[in-house]
């Protein structure tokens, strides 16, 4: 099973609870206006790889310590398949890594997923695909709606909690302003800046200023068309 990737960073501290793997799928139809991922957009963009080569960047978190993985985009559920196989084979990789440990008492890791569909879009297939999950951000990024909720973007978007790790995990952010930063920055593979996270409105134009005062300029932006 192929999947089409943006790409993958660890360890991720801005889209979730602790440290975690981050992994953004390639292509979305919704396009949201203020979109700070336009260059996810493009279907045919991006890299392919198998499920299992990203299964074994999850075995290699969960053996460093890693608190979860954040599926986001793109849009995963574009990739539904490719989703169903990847959330179900973390979960199997994170429940043998507990068992293997014995450490009943430690805190498992959880598997988080970013989407632009709405509740009521969630067909009976996308809802499969999202079985092996343990909780999901959804909706839209309206961008005339601030706000300063854990990791999401627009107020409308909400964490739903589908399994009880998920339940005990989200619980204290379903209305909790983010713990940390909200923006990683980090050299990608290509030697380029990438920017994780979810920014406050106008946090991405003070960041470009603040380079620009430093004598770095951006050449490209994600963000902007």
């Amino acid at each position: 099973m192929e999947l089409r990737l943006d790409g993958t960073h660890y360890p991720l501290e801005t889209l979730g609870p602790g440290k975690r793997l981050g992994i953004w799928f390639q292509g979305c139809t919704l396009a949201c206006a203020g979109c700070m991922s336009r260059h996810t957009w493009d279907p045919d963009a991006g890299t392919t790889a198998t499920v299992p080569e990203v299964l074994g960047l999850w075995r290699r978190a969960l053996a460093d310590g890693a608190d979860g993985l954040t599926v986001s985009g793109g849009e995963p559920l574009q990739q539904s398949r490719a989703l169903a196989h990847l959330l179900a084979g973390a979960a199997r990789l994170r429940d043998g890594a507990r068992r293997h440990e014995g450490s009943a008492g430690s805190r498992p890791a959880d598997l988080l997923v970013y989407t632009g569909y709405e509740p009521e879009e969630l067909t009976p297939g996308r809802r499969r695909a999202l079985d092996g999950a343990d909780a999901v951000i959804t909706g839209r990024f309206r961008v005339a709606e601030p706000t300063r909720l854990a990791w999401r973007g627009s107020a409308n978007q909400r964490i739903v909690p589908l399994t009880p790790l998920g339940a005990t995990r989200y619980a204290p952010y379903l209305t909790r302003e983010s713990p940390g930063p909200r923006l990683q920055p980090a050299p990608g593979p290509d030697g380029a800046l990438r920017l994780y996270g979810v920014p406050l409105r106008g946090e991405l134009a003070a960041l470009e200023s603040r380079l620009g005062k430093d004598g770095v300029v951006l050449t490209e932006r994600s963000w902007r068309p």
